[in-house]
């Protein structure tokens, strides 16, 4: 139940300054990602500012992702709770809304133990026939998913694949040797995408391409291609401006970098603040030395 290979855009959503969600904007920068060769939309994750939305909103968001890609790439939906039952709910809204797949991020603040890992994600996948990507991003959410755990899931039919931020890359290559093939490995660190490639990992889903998309997706077909020596270039070209887009809490330098691009993307839901004058000057003087404003 494989969902993508290669670059996965992690994207951004733009608000008016009212507070709504511009839906204008986001056709435009989904446009964009297609044209220049993004392999899948992941929509209201964490960059899109999901846990900032009402579940109205963020099913209205998808949807209208899912119309205006109009089945050129996947569209996986970000779901997942700290409620269980709040999050089976937002994975079926998603699956009626249409989508190819869903992000499931683990519960947070409240947190689990690794045996409720499994039966929360035995759920999830139990409430929907989509194939599911795990995410474990335990700087945010306080709970890693142990490779044990995940080794445990690779038997639930819909369980496809995992997000894995933990850039822990020794944690990367023992869920690699328990799984093998029967889970895909996606980076969810820019810095850290050919190291993942090199381990078997089928992608990225990437904050980076937001603002550079072609070569996002080129630095994983070169190594998926067997070019090693250019897909090295481009993860080692790009450093600096991936360092630069968490500068502060993402997304708030990404949505920043994309306005420097004219790219529409928009205001911050509070608690997220616009960046300190000391950080954009930073951020603008690295866009400009990559030619991108």
């Amino acid at each position: 139940m494989s969902l993508f290979t290669g670059s996965g855009v992690a994207i951004v959503t733009p608000f008016k300054e009212n507070g709504d969600v511009n839906f204008s904007a986001l056709e435009k920068m989904i446009d964009f990602q297609i044209e220049n060769g993004t392999d899948a939309i992941i929509i209201c994750g964490t960059t899109g500012e999901a846990s900032t939305l009402t579940d109205d909103e963020q099913i209205d968001t998808v949807a209208f992702t899912v119309k205006t890609v109009g089945g050129r790439v996947p569209v996986i939906a970000g779901a997942g709770s700290n409620d269980t039952k709040h999050g089976c709910e937002l994975c079926r809204r998603s699956e009626k809304a249409g989508v190819d797949g869903l992000l499931i991020v683990t519960p947070y603040y409240n947190k689990t133990t690794q045996k409720g890992l499994v039966e929360y994600y035995q759920a999830m996948a139990g409430s929907v026939d989509l194939p599911i990507i795990m995410y474990s991003v335990a700087g945010r959410t306080g709970l890693n998913i142990a490779p044990e755990t995940v080794y445990k899931l690779c038997d639930t039919e819909n369980i496809a694949g995992i997000k894995e931020a933990s850039g822990n890359i020794s944690q990367v290559a023992e869920i690699a040797a328990l799984c093998g093939d029967r889970m895909d490995i996606y980076s969810g660190n820019d810095d850290q995408i050919l190291p993942v490639l090199s381990l078997g990992g089928k992608g990225v889903i990437s904050v980076l391409a937001n603002v550079a998309p072609r070569e996002t997706h080129d630095m994983v077909m070169s190594f998926l291609k067997g070019d090693i020596k250019k897909a090295k270039e481009l993860q080692l070209h790009w450093l600096e401006l991936v360092k630069a887009l968490f500068i502060e809490v993402n997304p708030i330098p990404v949505k920043a970098a994309l306005n420097m691009m004219g790219r529409e993307a928009g205001y911050y839901r509070a608690p997220l603040t616009t960046m300190t004058e000391a950080n954009y000057a930073k951020l603008e003087k690295v866009m400009k030395s990559y030619g991108l404003i």
